[in-house]
């Protein structure tokens, strides 16, 4: 029998499926995430990891998809404004480069391997092309592909990015 959750207070309450299920979906039409009380996490819990990278490759915060997740180029928001995440924990590093390069590399081959066997241009400026055209992917896609890392990673709760439910670990002396 499927069960379905909604936020009261602090703690997640189930109810099974029968007439309790249907007022908790009333009760989430009716009242938005943002004016309910107490925290409210969507997130992981809630969206898929395909859904968090589209958000955070649109540069959407991936926890509320409203405020922006960059202030500048490639520095994310210490905190969103919108739902107050903090976004200082991402440890994306180099991986989001990786990404760009080996996309744009797979987009660029094909048209090089087509121009370069026809002989349409000269050497020399297909030379040009090349470079202009793998400068100005790689750059176009490493907000996107960083965005995408950052969202993952809160995704699957890496690198300080714990639930908020998650009970903590005392330390024994």
């Amino acid at each position: 029998m499927a069960a379905f959750g909604f936020d009261v207070g602090h703690r997640n309450t189930y109810i099974a499926t029968g007439v309790g299920a249907f007022a908790s979906v009333f009760e989430r039409l009716a009242m938005p995430d943002s004016a309910r009380p107490g925290s409210v996490t969507p997130g992981s819990d809630t969206q898929s990891a395909l859904q968090l990278a589209l958000r955070g490759m649109r540069n959407h915060c991936p926890r509320c998809d409203h405020k922006p997740l960059f202030r500048r180029y490639l520095k994310p928001v210490e905190r969103c404004a919108g739902c107050g995440q903090d976004w200082t924990l991402h440890q994306a590093d180099d991986f989001p480069a990786y990404i760009a390069i080996f996309i744009s590399g797979h987009l660029l081959a094909p048209v090089l391997i087509a121009a370069g066997s026809r002989e349409l241009l000269p050497m020399g400026v297909l030379a040009v092309i090349a470079i202009l055209g793998a400068l100005l992917l790689t750059i176009a896609l490493l907000q996107p592909a960083k965005g995408a890392v950052i969202a993952l990673q809160y995704h699957w709760r890496m690198h300080g990015f714990e639930s908020v439910d998650a009970p903590r670990q005392s330390q024994r002396d």
